[in-house]
C-alpha cells in the first residue's frame, strides 16, 4: 500500500519496492494524478528494494514455479508409469499398505524439492544479493507446506491420468500456464481483469509467492502471512483428501 506524507519541501511517496513492476506503476500513477502539472515536486522512496533489482521479484516467483512443477508433475508421472508397467498392482497386493506406497513414491521428490529450495536460497543470498530479511525457519516451514500441496496435486493428477503422456499434458495445462500467467510472477494480479483475478484466486503459487516476498524481502513475521498460510493449508487438506479418496475408490474398483 502506498502512502503520501507531507514534508517541508513537498510530498514524499513511500511504497513497497519488493515488486518493482508494481512500484513503478504506483509511482507513475502518483505523478499523473497528484502532480500532473508539476511532477518535480514528487519525491519517491522505495522501501525494501531501493535499487529496483528485478531479482527481488523473480527469486520468490522462480521458487514457486520450480517447486510446483517438480513436485506435482514428477510425482504424477512417476505413479502413472507404475500403472502403465503393471507394477503398481503388484505393489498394492503386497503386505505394504497403499498409503505407504504413495509416501514412498513421493519421498524422493520431497527430498529433491528441498534440495532445489536450499540451492535457490543460497544462490539468491550469495550470488544475486537478495536478502533473507525474515526468519529462515518460517521460510522453510511455509515452503514445506507448499511442497506438500504440490505433492497432493501430483497425486490427484495421477489418479485421473491413465498414461504418462496424459499426465504430462494435464500437468502442463493445470500447472505451467496458470503458474506463469496467474500467480503474479510476470504480471501483477491487481492489474488483471476481474475474471482473471477470480481464476488467480485458486492458483496456489500466487499465495506462496506473496508469502515468500513478505518473509524474504520485507522481513515480516509469520503473523503477517497468516492469510497466505491459511489458504495454502486449506488447499493442501482439500487436495490431499480428494486424492486419497479417489485412490481408495480406484483400488476398490
Amino acid at each position: 500500500m502506498a502512502l503520501v506524507f507531507t514534508q517541508n519541501r513537498g510530498m514524499q511517496f513511500m511504497l513497497d519496492g519488493s515488486d518493482p513492476n508494481m512500484a513503478q506503476q504506483w509511482t507513475n500513477y502518483a505523478q499523473q494524478i497528484i502532480f500532473n502539472s508539476q511532477p518535480s515536486f514528487l519525491n519517491s522512496k522505495l522501501l525494501y528494494n531501493p535499487q529496483m533489482k528485478s531479482a527481488y521479484n523473480f527469486v520468490p516467483a522462480i521458487m514457486g514455479m520450480l517447486l510446483m512443477l517438480i513436485c506435482a508433475m514428477m510425482t504424477s508421472i512417476s505413479i502413472v508409469r507404475e500403472k502403465e508397467k503393471g507394477t503398481m498392482e503388484v505393489l498394492l497386493v503386497s503386505p505394504v499398505r497403499p498409503l505407504m506406497v504413495i509416501i514412498a513414491k513421493a519421498v524422493p521428490y520431497l527430498v529433491l524439492a528441498f534440495g532445489i529450495l536450499i540451492t535457490i536460497l543460497l544462490m539468491a543470498r550469495f550470488v544475486l544479493g537478495v536478502p533473507l530479511a525474515g526468519s529462515l525457519f518460517w521460510i522453510l516451514v511455509v515452503s514445506t507446506l507448499y511442497i506438500l500441496l504440490a505433492l497432493s496435486l501430483g497425486l490427484l493428477i495421477s489418479n485421473v491420468a491413465q498414461t504418462q503422456l496424459v499426465a504430462l499434458l494435464m500437468s502442463a495445462m493445470v500447472l505451467l500456464m496458470p503458474v506463469v500467467m496467474l500467480s503474479g510472477m510476470l504480471f501483477p494480479v491487481e492489474s488483471m481483469p476481474q475474471v482473471l483475478q477470480w481464476l488467480a484466486a485458486v492458483v496456489p503459487p500466487r499465495y506462496y509467492i506473496e508469502a515468500m516476498r513478505k518473509l524474504m524481502i520485507m522481513g515480516v513475521g509469520i503473523e503477517d502471512v497468516a492469510r497466505e498460510v491459511a489458504v495454502l493449508a486449506g488447499m493442501t487438506v482439500v487436495l490431499l483428501a480428494i486424492a486419497l479418496k479417489k485412490f481408495e475408490v480406484r483400488l476398490k474398483s
